[in-house]
């Protein structure tokens, strides 16, 4: 009977999905009974067929640490990602309610937003308002998160933790944090090819090998990408390294030590009218040409176990990432370098009791400076040095307390308060240009403050569960906001700042698992940025960021899940939704009054509908629909909406030795705009804003473990 059981659960396994790995374990144990009550009547059992037993192993177990989050979070298992074309992070980021994640120009420059996050940032790839992490370790410092390691190289499973949910990893953005967390040679032991190719010239080859030796284990992984690119002028191409080695020292001692290197060299097109979207997508008039000469992120964390079970990691990381911006088109190229040190440190008390109930407790700290940090323009034409700005010394430190404390059968109530420390230094040490703005040429300050956060979690059947939580949150400025080579003065922009209210439903029941979760940010000084001047064959694109008048920040964010039909022999038909409403806008802004934010869907709905058969083959077809939203603070300029469709075939070998998939998107052929730029005032009339996303594509691509 459990070994039954045991084959339903593992089925269903295949079939969690990101929006759904956090109810999963409900709708297993509520299929339970069902299973033993037809047990008597079934035939002989059969043997267990393992799918993805250790491969899944990572991604259970952090749905499981995370379901004692008292808020919305997601865990996605990439190893189901891989069934497809996994070429950047909107592939991974798919089907998650309130995530919105796009590619453009096909490349690894996403537009990532968590409830509105940055959400009019997007200029040429740069993610801001969620803290990136690999591993526990942060990507994200001072300066931003370099998009060329957003690529999803050799991830096991990847969390995705909503505004103040990510309090454990010292997140304190309004959009919280996403952490991927690495392979190793205990969760993919081996060796692994891979070979994609697609259309524009797309093409991926991969091989890594992984395995344990007495103690330790160890993971490599090497990969090159390509792409000629849909628009003219925008081909891409990269190619990076991956390993870590583990080395268990006792029971109570483990170190991993971790390495990504990636090289990166693209140029991207510009944004288009929406005329050009529906007559000419593939122009490209004014192409933007990015280099990065060797992103290198070093890390390692240590693990020790006291004798109560308590655990202490501690984590350092070194993280370098040059940047050459304009090398390819730009009259005044830019040389930017970039280092952070990160120190962090997490200490996990669980089993304790306080006034006599359950209680678990964390301690965290994470501290990232900008050790070596300037960007340098000169002129193409000379040679000659226009402008250098220094940012060298930034820090964000975080010190957080949390407690779950058990108040009863059915209630837990979370607590926390987090402590941050933020300085931000932009000097601008030469400059051809005169200064005859108000603005100064440098800005020096430290900035503290204090976010609190509460939440409750309800059992209010074994099957469903009620969430609520009310939160701080504190988003400083990278660097680069403050100003760059584009003007001779620094914007004295100050740190954002929001209080959140989010309460939710999550769980399963028969067919259906799944959860809604409604939210509402108060936002004050919040982060917005605005195209002063569009890029043109003379002068680079021009963007100013500044604090703007109280924002309200709210939406609805509902994720359903349905094993629709499912046989003896495992062979199965499940249905995955998504739903986002976005309602970002002013509150009496002087100016604006209660105008829409632009930059993103008020709608997103997704959806997979996928056919699986135990014998290895598998079918799917989806959709992803976004309504229109203004492009300009005046509202009177839209994006316009889209419905692209998609379908996936593939087969994996019952000895899960090899696999192979063909991923068609775009079935019919929509010209949409994946992103927009944020202009000023439009004036209703059709302006260059809008980055194509790409036609119909197909991806093939096969897979061997041996």
């Amino acid at each position: 009977m459990w070994r039954k059981f045991e084959k339903r659960a593992q089925r269903l396994n295949t079939l969690a999905t990101a929006s759904s790995m956090g109810m999963l374990l409900m709708l297993v144990q509520g299929t339970a009974m069902a299973a033993q009550e037809t047990a008597a009547n079934q035939g002989p059992t059969l043997d267990t067929v393992v799918v993805t037993g250790a491969q899944a192993s990572g991604a259970l177990k952090a749905e499981k640490a995370l379901k004692k989050v008292a808020g919305n979070t997601a865990v996605v298992d990439n190893h189901e990602v891989e069934r497809g074309r996994a070429a950047n992070a909107e592939d991974v980021l798919a089907l998650q309610p309130g995530v919105f994640a796009q590619a453009t120009s096909g490349s690894g420059a996403n537009k990532i937003s968590i409830r509105g996050s940055g959400l009019n940032t997007f200029y040429q790839g740069y993610v801001l308002g969620i803290k990136f992490l690999y591993d526990g370790l942060p990507l994200t410092g001072p300066g931003g998160t370099q998009e060329d390691m957003l690529d999803m190289a050799s991830v096991d499973h990847t969390e995705v933790l909503y505004g103040a949910n990510a309090y454990l990893y010292s997140a304190l953005s309004l959009g919280g944090a996403i952490n991927f967390v690495s392979k190793t040679g205990r969760t993919d032991p081996g060796n692994y090819a891979r070979l994609e190719a697609g259309s524009f010239g797309y093409r991926k080859q991969q091989l890594s090998t992984g395995g344990v030796v007495g103690d330790s284990d160890y993971y490599v992984s090497v990969l090159h990408n390509q792409r000629d690119g849909y628009q003219d002028d925008t081909s891409n191409k990269g190619q990076g390294l991956v390993a870590n080695f583990g080395h268990v020292f006792s029971p109570k001692l483990e170190t991993r030590f971790f390495l990504r290197y990636r090289e990166e060299t693209l140029t991207q097109g510009n944004p288009l009218t929406k005329y050009q979207l529906k007559h000419d997508p593939t122009s490209n008039d004014v192409p933007t040409g990015r280099k990065k000469g060797g992103s290198t992120l070093l890390g390692s964390k240590t693990t020790y176990t006291f004798d109560d079970n308590a655990k202490l990691e501690v984590g350092l990381g070194y993280n370098d990432y040059p940047l050459l911006n304009g090398w390819r088109y730009s009259a005044t190229p830019q040389d930017w370098r970039s280092t952070d040190l990160n120190l962090t440190l997490r200490y996990l008390r669980t089993g304790d009791t306080f006034l006599g109930l359950p209680s678990d407790s964390s301690v965290t700290f994470s501290t990232t400076r900008a050790w070596l940090a300037d960007v340098k323009s000169h002129f193409r034409d000379t040679g000659n040095t226009q402008q250098k700005t220094d940012y060298t010394g930034s820090r964000d430190t975080v010190f957080s307390l949390g407690n779950e404390l058990q108040l009863g059968e059915r209630t837990w109530l979370s607590s926390g308060l987090s402590w941050i420390d933020i300085k931000r230094k932009a000097d601008i040490k030469y400059t051809t240009a005169v200064n005859t703005s108000e603005f100064p040429s440098g800005v020096d300050y430290s900035e503290y403050d204090l976010a609190p956060r509460l939440g409750l979690r309800y059992q209010l059947t074994p099957e469903f569960e009620l969430f609520g939580n009310v939160s701080r949150s504190v988003d400083p400025p990278v660097t680069w906001q403050l100003g760059s080579t584009g003007t001779p003065y620094i914007r004295d922009v100050r740190p954002q700042k929001a209080n959140t209210l989010e309460f939710g439903i999550r769980g399963g029941h028969g067919i259906f698992d799944g959860s809604l979760t409604v939210y509402r940010s108060w936002v004050h000084k919040e982060l917005l940025s605005v195209v002063v001047r569009p890029a043109s064959a003379t002068e680079d694109q021009l963007i100013a960021t500044s604090n703007a008048s109280p924002t309200i920040h709210q939406g609805i964010e509902a994720g359903l899940n349905a094993l629709l039909w499912e046989n003896q022999n495992g062979d199965s038909i499940a249905l995955r939704q998504a739903y986002t409403y976005n309602d970002f806008h002013y509150r009496n802004d002087p100016v604006f009054g209660d105008n829409q934010l632009p930059g993103l869907p008020r709608q997103v709905y997704q959806a997979e509908l996928q056919y699986r058969q135990s014998a290895g083959f598998y079918a799917q077809l989806n959709a992803r629909a976004a309504s229109s939203y203004y492009v300009d603070f005046t509202n009177t300029l839209g994006a316009p909406s889209y419905v692209v469709w998609g379908a996936k075939v593939g087969y994996e070998a019952p000895s899960k030795k090899w696999e192979v998939f063909v991923d068609a998107r775009n079935l019919t052929n929509q010209h949409y705009a994946t992103a927009a730029n944020t202009t000023y005032d439009a004036k209703g009339q059709d302006s260059a804003n809008f980055f194509p996303g790409d036609p119909f594509n197909v991806t093939t691509g096969v897979a061997f473990h041996f």
